[in-house]
């Protein structure tokens, strides 16, 4: 089974969500694996941005060993799900493989998100944005893995 997180530059919203996920999927003894990457190049090997290392950190989440890459279609085809945090990555991807079925909007997850919002990105303010976020991906990932197991 295999599961990718995906935002813009793959340094805040992608990775935080793959941490989050890929702790509470051992924590439940799924065995899945949990990558992320972004729709851009313009984080290309870059590590977690420093805020949201803080925040995971301070959660007790693992932080280390993350450098920023793009999905290719490869990935696509060869994931079970891959999450989008927004709809435009969502649209970039299926310009990628316009016949991927394996494509959801974070929002389907999130109890309290409408449909169609998009994950908060932290990128433009302070802690406060990643704590915001932080909270987003762990109402959400529940859901998240709960598709897991029905994709198994």
């Amino acid at each position: 089974m295999r599961l990718i997180m995906v935002c813009h530059g793959n340094i805040c919203r992608s990775p935080m969500l793959e941490r989050v996920a890929r702790a509470h999927a051992q924590d439940a003894g799924l065995d899945v694996e949990i990558t992320s990457a972004g729709v851009s190049t313009e984080e290309l090997g870059n590590p977690i941005d420093p805020r949201a290392v803080e925040v995971l950190r301070e959660a007790g989440y693992e932080t280390s060993g993350h450098r920023a890459h793009q999905i290719s279609a490869d990935e696509i085809r060869g994931a079970d799900l891959v999450v989008a945090a927004e709809q435009r990555h969502l649209d970039r991807m299926r310009r990628l493989v316009p016949e991927a079925q394996n494509i959801r909007l974070f929002s389907d997850f999130d109890p309290q998100a409408a449909p169609g919002d998009p994950l908060p990105d932290p990128w433009y303010g302070g802690l406060d944005g990643f704590h915001d976020t932080l909270a987003a991906i762990e109402r959400a990932v529940p859901g998240i893995l709960d598709e897991v197991r029905h994709l198994e």
